[in-house]
């Protein structure tokens, strides 16, 4: 069975904003809201990097566990995603992930205001949409912060897939770090 991840290579990203910008276009994110976000490590120091932060699929998610209505889920592909019109806004998946993922808007459609946002790997959109079962609609899993980032920072889909990918880059800096390159 397939399970998604992210990986991000810092040595790769470029702060460029590219996947910020594609994941609100792509999912409908209004303005004030961010589903992704960039961070520096060791600012101003030798060696600062940055990172993409989102929410990272847990393999076992603290915010589920913390979510009191269950509007938090996990996919057996391993994408967690949230019903909004479950979520109450109490904030405790908030304060329990490590990753600071959810996201609790104040600008938006009213009805949206105060309601836990957060990274779906692209499969729910900002304004979730049922069908007449009043099951989420979800796309299939292709996260565009992954296809627009230009230096390839991002990686995502079947975790054995891309381990494979970032390995294969590590080895690369491994060697041209012991032959002077």
């Amino acid at each position: 069975m397939v399970i998604y991840k992210f990986l991000h290579d810092v040595d790769r990203c470029i702060d460029c904003g590219g996947c910020f910008a594609a994941c609100k276009d792509h999912n409908g994110v209004p303005e004030g809201v961010a589903r992704i976000r960039v961070i520096r490590l060791n600012e101003g120091k030798p060696g600062e990097k940055y990172a993409a932060m989102a929410c990272m699929h847990c393999t076992d998610p603290a915010c589920l566990r913390a979510c009191p209505t269950k509007a938090i889920t996990k996919r057996p592909d391993g994408i967690v995603i949230n019903d909004k019109a479950k979520c109450i806004g109490c904030g405790y998946c908030s304060w329990a992930c490590p990753f600071g993922a959810p996201k609790y808007p104040d600008k938006g459609p009213v009805e949206l205001r105060g309601i836990m946002d957060k990274c779906t790997f692209c499969v729910v959109p900002y304004e979730q949409e049922k069908d007449v079962a009043g099951n989420l609609i979800q796309h299939e899993p292709k996260p565009v912060c992954v296809s627009f980032c230009a230096t390839k920072a991002r990686l995502a889909g079947d975790v054995t897939e891309i381990t494979k990918i970032y390995t294969a880059r590590m080895a690369g800096r491994l060697v041209q770090r012991q032959v002077g390159v």
